[in-house]
């Protein structure tokens, strides 16, 4: 399939990265394995699409446990076999003496590493908990995390290297919200959760700083549906948990999930 019919699946922003995907595969077909940085869930998608149109070539993904979100893939020839090869995921345990750890959230652990230089390719999923953060890397780079991660948001911390099963996986949280919106369209609901006008969400959507399912969206009136998961940086992320029913003024009752 030429390339150009390999575009058109695909958002223009991710010409770039379906590219790359496209030589890892060719490069496994001659007998040269990859593996990748982690990958968001619509890049392990690009991935997985790419290798299922050869015959011989093959995907791993691992994220460093089960239910991962951001995983590393090693694509290699179908004669190997991938289930003992080393993915390269290190696990980091961040701890503190200082009570104002449990003040802590997601976003100032990933400013904190980002601040040390770090590629956001480089790290996996990140679990925070009220003892601290544990956090997946590509190995690496873990021992350069390891030495140089000494503060998050002006808390002193110390790090330490554990083994992966050591893992200790935060639940994932949502805040509901109960919306009643005249439609499903994404500027709509977003303008909802958010709090802002419909004019003020058009601003951020349009010069695509909004994805919708890890894949760039510019379509304001694009329908959402229960499942869906959108990200509008600066902002945050929610997911559509479900759409419950119609009131008889003809609004979509629909609940969603706010992640904290």
């Amino acid at each position: 399939m030429s390339v150009d019919n390999i575009y058109s699946h695909f958002h223009p922003d991710e010409h770039r990265f379906v590219d790359k995907a496209a030589e890892w595969v060719a490069k496994a077909e001659q007998h040269d394995a990859k593996l990748t940085d982690f990958l968001d869930p619509r890049q392990a998608f690009i991935v997985e699409s790419l290798v299922n149109r050869s015959m011989d070539v093959q995907v791993r993904f691992d994220g460093g446990h089960d239910g991962a979100e951001r995983r590393r893939a090693l694509i290699a020839p179908d004669y190997r076999v991938l289930d003992d090869e080393d993915m390269g995921i290190s696990l980091i345990a961040v701890s503190s003496l200082d009570d104002k750890l449990k003040e802590l959230d997601h976003s100032d652990y990933m400013g904190a590493i980002l601040a040390l230089g770090m590629k956001r390719d480089k790290i996996g999923d990140i679990h925070v908990s009220d003892s601290g953060c544990h956090f997946l890397v590509a190995s690496e780079v873990a021992d350069y995390m390891r030495l140089n991660l000494q503060q998050v948001h002006r808390v002193h911390v110390q790090t330490e290297a554990l083994p992966l099963e050591k893992l200790q996986a935060a639940d994932t949280k949502l805040e509901d919200i109960n919306l009643s919106v005249a439609s499903m369209r994404l500027d709509g609901i977003v303008s909802d959760v958010y709090h802002l006008s419909r004019a003020k969400i058009l601003i951020p959507i349009k010069a695509g700083r909004c994805k919708v399912n890890w894949k760039q969206e510019e379509d304001p009136s694009k329908p959402l549906k229960a499942g869906d998961v959108v990200s509008m940086q600066g902002f945050g992320r929610f997911k559509v948990l479900e759409v419950e029913g119609v009131t008889k003024k003809g609004r979509f009752r629909v609940k969603v999930g706010k992640y904290v």
